[in-house]
C-alpha cells in the first residue's frame, strides 16, 4: 500500500504521547511537543510528578497506569544501558490501542531497531529516531538541526506523519536512513567526538589568560561532552559495534603522531650531536 503524501501541520491528528524516561531530555521534549497542541502523559523511575504537573502533563509513577493511559504513541526516552530493563518491563497485554507507535530516540540506532522487534507486540508500529540536538544544542530552536528516522515498521501512516511533523514544523532537516547506516557514521561523527572529549576531561584541561582559538574550541568540547552521563558515552561504545574500531583507530593514530614527534626529536638531537 502506498503510504499517503504529508499532511499540512494544520490537518495534522493531535496525538496522545507517552514518554517512558522523563529526565533532562524527555522534558527537553515535552515542552516542544505541547506547543504543538499534542497531549503528553509521562513516566519515569524517578518522581517527576511536580515537575510534570506544571508542564500540564499527566505523570504515573506505576508503568501499569501508564501503559493503561490511551496513548497514540509511546516514545521511549530512556538510557541506552537501561532500554532492556525498563521495555521489558511494560504490560503489553495492558495496551488500550493494539496499533501503538512505539517511537525510540536513543543515540544508537541498530541495537533499539533489534531489541524493540523482538519484544514489541507484532501489531504495534515501531519508528526509530535520533535528534541529534539537545536541551543545549536545541535551546534557541531546532531549525536547521538534524533529526534522522527510520519508519521500521509504519502501518497507521497519519500517527506517523503527525508525529514527524513535529520535527518538521521545527525546522529540524529531516534525514530518513537506516539505522545501520546511521550507527556507521555515528561511530566518527557521536563516539569519536565524545572519545576525544572524555579524553581531554581526563588531562583536566581548563581555559587559561593566554588561550588561543582553537584551544577555547577544546575546552569546550570537554565541557559539552562531559555534560552527557558517562552511561551515554558508555552505550554509544558498547551498543554501536562501529565505535569499537573507532577506538581503535584513535589509539593507532596518537601512537603514529607520538612516534613521528620522537623520530623528529631524535633526527634532531643526532643532527645537533654531529655538528658538534
Amino acid at each position: 500500500m502506498a503510504e499517503p503524501p504529508p499532511s499540512s501541520s494544520s490537518s495534522r491528528r493531535r496525538l496522545k504521547i507517552g514518554i517512558i524516561g522523563f529526565g533532562p531530555f524527555g522534558q527537553f521534549l515535552s515542552k516542544t511537543i505541547l506547543k504543538h497542541g499534542h497531549t503528553i502523559t509521562a513516566t519515569s523511575r524517578t518522581d517527576h510528578s511536580h515537575l510534570a504537573s506544571d508542564l500540564g502533563i499527566s505523570f504515573h509513577r506505576d508503568m501499569n497506569g501508564f501503559v493503561e493511559a490511551d496513548n497514540d504513541v509511546i516514545l521511549i526516552s530512556t538510557s541506552i544501558v537501561s532500554l532492556s530493563d525498563v521495555v521489558s518491563s511494560m504490560p503489553f497485554h495492558s495496551l488500550k490501542r493494539a496499533a501503538t507507535l512505539f517511537v525510540d530516540v536513543l543515540s544508537v540506532k541498530e541495537y533499539p531497531k533489534e531489541f524493540l522487534l523482538q519484544v514489541l507486540p507484532p501489531e504495534s508500529d515501531l519508528l526509530c529516531t535520533h535528534p541529534m540536538f539537545g536541551p543545549e544544542s536545541g535551546r534557541d530552536g531546532w531549525n536547521g538541526l538534524n533529526f534522522m528516522y527510520e519508519k521500521v515498521r509504519v502501518r497507521d501512516h497519519a500517527v506517523c506523519s503527525s508525529f514527524l511533523g513535529i520535527f518538521k514544523d521545527e525546522g529540524c532537516k529531516m534525514l530518513e536512513m537506516s539505522c545501520e547506516e546511521h550507527d556507521k557514521l555515528a561511530a566518527r561523527s557521536q563516539f569519536l567526538t565524545h572519545a576525544v572529549g572524555r579524553t581531554l576531561s581526563e588531562m583536566k584541561i581548563e581555559s587559561t589568560s593566554i588561550d588561543t582559538k582553537n584551544f577555547q574550541s577544546l575546552v569546550k568540547l570537554k565541557e559539552s561532552t562531559t555534560k552527557d552521563s558517562f552511561d551515554l558515552f558508555c552505550g554509544l561504545f558498547v551498543h554501536n559495534k562501529y565505535a569499537r574500531e573507532e577506538l581503535k583507530n584513535l589509539e593507532v593514530a596518537f601512537q603514529n603522531v607520538k612516534r613521528k614527534l620522537l623520530d623528529g626529536m631524535s633526527k634532531k638531537l643526532d643532527l645537533s650531536v654531529s655538528n658538534h
